[in-house]
């Protein structure tokens, strides 16, 4: 059973139900710890007044702000906890809104919340079933560690999920990222959104979703542990720079068809139009030439037409 990060209630307009938040999500990574390579000895951080050059233990450590750099404010957890705050004991429920409506951005970790004791059984339920059947999330304000933060409540397989939000005015503008315009043509966009089809799945099940990096980790420690060689693996490809965007794409949707066990057949690149123009400037050209041709012609028989039928000058 995961331990309790907090407990509180849920402030429901007048309904109040009382939860602990735990966390939602599991960390699988590999933890080390510091030693000294020469004797293998841990090595650990130590916390030491500087006044008194002394290890100080935790009950006699406390928080404090810097106001100047010879000032410090001792602020204690006591007066934290009694700040008149509504946030600062409940998860205060301020509107419901469409999940479409926010950025994925401003959404952090998850805790479920679990109802405390059977008192909390019945409004745990009643807003469970409420925001299930209005199809919205819940946007709620709530105060941890010393700060009020902003939450989303939504429900995933009949528990409450908190997910740690953050403020609008903490998510960085983007637009200084944004790369300058650049021209794709049609077959470009549509080769691409061919590729987006072939790689479209239902779910996120299979072995490509694994954690690898973790898995290799666990490899190596074993087969140090038996004094063995660790496994070698193939080195990546680097990938290369983009030559042809267009036979990038095609390519990609091939290796996407043959992973999935599909004929991967290759299209056709788009003919050029270029030659067709061409084609097209030079049949004027010729119709412009036959007739410059026949004009002449004409022009030439009308000469001779002319000095045929001009009258002949009687001699004197």
């Amino acid at each position: 059973m995961p331990r309790t990060v907090w407990s509180g209630a849920i402030s429901f307009g007048l309904v109040t139900v009382p939860i602990h938040v735990v966390s939602a999500r599991e960390d699988h990574s590999v933890r080390f710890h510091q030693v000294h390579l020469e004797d293998m000895s841990r090595v650990r951080v130590r916390k030491v007044c500087e006044i008194e050059d002394r290890e100080v233990p935790n009950a006699e450590i406390g928080k404090g702000y810097q106001l100047t750099k010879e000032k410090i404010i001792p602020v204690l957890d006591e007066e934290l906890r009694e700040m008149p705050l509504p946030t600062a004991k409940a998860i205060e429920i301020e509107a419901f809104v469409p999940l479409e409506s926010i950025d994925p951005i401003q959404i952090g970790d998850g805790y479920y919340l679990q109802p405390d004791g059977q008192v909390a059984a019945k409004p745990y339920t009643l807003l469970r079933k409420a925001l299930e059947r209005s199809s919205r999330v819940a946007i709620a304000k709530y105060a941890w560690s010393g700060r009020e933060r902003l939450g989303l409540l939504r429900v995933r397989d009949n528990v409450i999920v908190l997910h740690a939000m953050h403020w609008a005015d903490e998510i960085r503008d983007p637009a200084e990222l944004t790369p300058d315009d650049v021209k794709l043509t049609k077959n470009e966009i549509a080769e691409a959104e061919h590729l987006i089809d072939r790689l479209t799945r239902d779910d996120l099940e299979g072995e490509e979703f694994t954690d690898r990096y973790t898995q290799a980790v666990e490899a190596l420690i074993e087969a140090k542990r038996e004094h063995r060689e660790p496994p070698t693996v193939e080195e990546p490809t680097a990938p290369g720079k983009v030559v042809d965007l267009m036979a990038a794409l095609q390519e990609s949707v091939n290796k996407a068809k043959a992973s999935r066990g599909e004929d991967a057949t290759v299209h056709e690149m788009p003919k050029k139009k270029t030659a067709a123009k061409k084609t097209a400037k030079k049949t004027p050209a010729k119709k412009t030439a036959s007739k410059k041709t026949t004009s002449s012609k004409k022009t030439a028989a009308k000469k001779t037409a002319k000095k045929t039928s001009a009258p002949k000058r009687r001699s004197a």
